[in-house]
């Protein structure tokens, strides 16, 4: 054996942080906390191994940093592979670019979604986490059995405990799956209510923009008004007065309702007032005949006279 063999050759150089960090989260089968990785370090540096020793003090930050590092290297290199945190730890996922080859791959049926019930049955458990299934009804107002079932059976959710309620109900949480599911490192990063809120007010925005528009009901009708644009309300004062009756609709003028006056009479729709009137003109053309008659006879006599 010459002293070449003896030498250390390039395989086995001191391997760079990150090359031991892929291979941790290559031969993991779940996600590992950058707490997990270290220890691990810590453990190998202690047992006296040579390559180990220059790792015996590395902080979680370096760990970080390294990890880091090795994402950035991964999206621009475009292997296949992503980095993730999810779960509360880090590991590795296929590129979700590749999702429909890596289905036929593995024989999986395209992914199914959650139904709208589910969802909402399931965001009332993650936020409201350890929650009992009596709280859960009455906040949806339904019954959630199916629910609850279908998500324990995807192991979505979980039992968690027991409530210190009478009765002592089951209580329930949700999984480290869950996490996975949708991207999550902890519950803690979870949307916030006001992020929630400000998506909502976003979406009913795009869809006012959309020309979603509800017909224009005119004026709304208070209890004893109108209401104007500005607030305020206007009373009802019915038809327009005007000097010689009433203005409608149209713009044209009805007669006013009241009796007319006149100079020697007044107009009525009374029929004995009427037969009265008619009474009172025949009797006045009467008189005027016996008044022209007198004429008539005074006349003769002054003839006669003569």
């Amino acid at each position: 054996m010459t002293e070449e063999t003896n030498q250390p050759t390039e395989a086995h150089a001191q391997p760079e942080l990150k090359q031991i960090l892929g291979a941790l989260l290559f031969a993991a089968r779940k996600p590992i906390a950058a707490g997990e990785l270290l220890e691990i370090l810590a453990q190998v540096a202690q047992n006296g191994e040579d390559a180990a020793h220059a790792f015996g003090k590395i902080k979680e930050s370096d760990i970080r940093t390294a990890l880091e590092q090795l994402k950035a290297e991964l999206g621009e290199r475009k292997l296949g592979l992503i980095l993730v945190e999810v779960a509360g730890g880090f590991r590795f996922q296929t590129d979700p670019a590749g999702g429909p080859w890596v289905r036929q791959l593995l024989n999986l049926d395209k992914p199914a979604r959650l139904s709208k019930p589910a969802l909402e049955t399931l965001a009332i458990i993650a936020y409201r986490q350890p929650t009992t299934r009596a709280e859960i009804e009455a906040l949806r107002g339904v019954n959630v059995d199916a629910m609850m079932r279908h998500l324990l059976e995807l192991q979505l959710i979980r039992i968690v405990g027991r409530s210190d309620l009478p009765g002592r109900p089951l209580m329930y949480g949700t999984t480290q799956l869950f996490l996975e599911h949708f991207g999550l490192s902890s519950v803690k990063n979870l949307p916030g209510v006001e992020q929630l809120s400000r998506r909502d007010a976003e979406r009913v925005k795009r869809e006012s923009e959309g020309g979603r528009r509800t017909p224009d009901a005119g004026p709304e009708k208070m209890e004893d008004g109108l209401k104007t644009d500005d607030g305020h309300r206007t009373t009802d004062t019915g038809p327009e007065k005007t000097e010689d009756g009433l203005k409608t609709d149209d713009g044209g003028r009805t007669p006013d309702a009241s009796p007319e006056m006149t100079e020697d009479s007044i107009k009525t729709d009374d029929p004995q007032r009427k037969a009265e009137g008619v009474e009172e003109e025949k009797t006045d053309v009467e008189d005027e005949d016996d008044d022209e008659d007198e004429d008539e006879d005074e006349d003769e006599d002054f003839e006669e006279k003569e």
